[in-house]
């Protein structure tokens, strides 16, 4: 069930009507409607997969009250192990079986042996990543002692199936969530209101700017070999548009929809493209997953408390996990690598970088270091997209050839697709840029002003109704 469906529209208004209907009722009743349609929600895709979430809500359910009566360390352990394996072993065998037995077939093909690897016909479930991480970090976080155990198999349960953030995130700490289930919620206005301009932004995101976009990178991505470099440099540009407002649009109704209900998420975007450094676009982007692996994956292996070579090691690591946790092909460990090594090339040039703007003077000059800055952090970010888009390596490759090598002429396909496509990413840069430097939240949408406010809201209705696409399909992290 798309949120940007016709379904989605009949089933959240039913549960939005109900689930206040039931605010007056004792608090695990409304909670246990919240399980009883998420599942429904989840199930419209495929009801056998139900039975992963349910296993993974009640793995760690009992894992956490076994951490809250054991005292010995090395039952602590077992248990915090036992987390691990059922979650972690559940996501590898949907999500990677095949990709790590062709790899392994593949591999030893090349040194001459011959292996009968047996790829299996795996469906990977929606939002196993996704709801995996996000009920593993409870675990983790009750056996750090973080965070008390709770004995709410209900408010628990309703945690980990929470249907607004349930199949792409934000991928939400159980410390911040879990609690917001323990107490009655009453009916906001006001909060109301700010999540129906979530929404509202997020749908015009995705449906005018992100589908729109896709029309033309699909159209060139899906054809490398008639392509020229030159029609690559401008699809790769739409597809880091494409991506952003595809997501951090799902991520806006996800947090608008939570509203309405009561519940307040996590941001997950902060503008990240106006980023002046790789280590600030990852403190911008996919928030949620970014201080994920920074919290469970690279403070664990030792994170910066270690010497710079083994620092270095561990934020490749990370990335190279967080590539691969994108999805099971080799563009997207490569992807993940390749932001790793940005990052191990911005700590270690750090010195040498501050050296060189003061040799420029350009420290006294903020404008063009900022631009500088700029320029050269969305270029290196453009370039590891070619892998994240590419449907294979021997496209990714082929692609970065053509852009330095073979320019060729400018594909333009259908002229209103690209005019189109121009005047939505020029439509976000200019509400980002006044958010960006006013340092708020959807100027226009939230201005003083009523005027303005009404002006806002009619002219995005009006763009999704005139030039949304809306057979667009599923949200692109739906895959992940």
């Amino acid at each position: 069930m798309l949120f940007n469906s016709l379904d989605f529209a009949v089933f959240f208004l039913l549960f939005f009507i109900i689930y206040w209907a039931l605010s007056n009722k004792k608090l695990w009743i409304q909670n246990f409607f919240v399980i009883i349609s998420s599942y429904v929600f989840y199930g419209w895709w495929d009801w056998r997969f139900l039975s992963l979430i349910l296993f993974s809500s009640f793995t760690d359910y009992f894992v956490g009250i076994g951490l809250l009566k054991g005292q010995n360390k090395r039952k602590r352990k077992y248990l915090l192990l036992v987390s691990i394996i059922a979650n972690i072993g559940i996501l590898g065998f949907f999500k990677y079986f095949n990709f790590f037995t062709d790899s392994l077939v593949h591999a030893f093909s090349t040194l001459g042996y011959q292996l009968n690897g047996s790829t299996l016909n795996i469906i990977l479930p929606v939002g196993i990543s996704f709801y995996t991480f996000q009920t593993l970090s409870y675990t983790i976080d009750v056996y750090r002692k973080k965070l008390e155990p709770t004995k709410d198999i209900i408010a628990f349960f309703a945690f980990v199936s929470f249907f607004p953030q349930l199949v792409a995130g934000p991928i939400e700490r159980a410390t911040h969530l879990l609690p917001q289930f323990y107490i009655n919620r009453k009916f906001n206005y006001r909060k109301a209101v700010g999540g129906m301009r979530l929404i509202l932004w997020g749908f015009f995101m995705k449906l005018v700017i992100a589908d729109r976009l896709a029309l033309y990178v699909d159209s060139v991505y899906g054809n490398v070999d008639f392509h020229g470099g030159l029609s690559f440099m401008v699809a790769t540009l739409f597809f880091a548009f494409q991506i952003y407002c595809d997501f951090a649009g799902y991520s806006n109704i996800a947090i608008g929809l939570s509203k309405l209900l009561g519940f307040e998420l996590m941001t997950n975007f902060r503008r990240p493209y106006f980023s002046l450094s790789i280590s600030e676009f990852w403190r911008r982007w996919h928030i949620s997953l970014s201080t994920w692996f920074r919290d469970y994956v690279y403070i664990p292996l030792g994170g910066n408390r270690v010497s710079n070579n083994r620092n270095f090691l561990n934020l490749f690591i990370t990335f190279v996990v967080s590539g691969l946790w994108h999805g099971a092909a080799w563009t997207f460990v490569i992807w993940g690598g390749i932001n790793g090594l940005y990052l191990i090339l911005e700590k270690s040039l750090k010195t040498k970088t501050n050296n060189l703007w003061n040799k420029l003077n350009i420290k006294n000059k903020p404008f063009y270091k900022t631009l500088i800055s700029f320029v050269i952090t969305f270029a290196m970010i453009n370039f590891a997209w070619i892998f994240f888009r590419s449907n294979s390596l021997h496209d990714a490759f082929l692609i970065i050839t053509k852009v330095f090598t073979l320019p060729g002429k400018l594909y333009l396909g259908p002229i209103s697709y690209f005019i189109y496509s121009i005047i939505s990413i020029c439509i976000l840069l200019f509400v980002e840029l006044r958010e960006e430097h006013l340092r708020g939240e959807y100027i226009f949408l939230e201005s003083q002003f009523k005027p303005i406010r009404i002006i806002s809201y009619c002219y995005l209705i009006i763009m999704i109704l005139m030039f949304g696409v809306f057979d667009g399909g599923q949200f692109i992290y739906f895959q992940f």
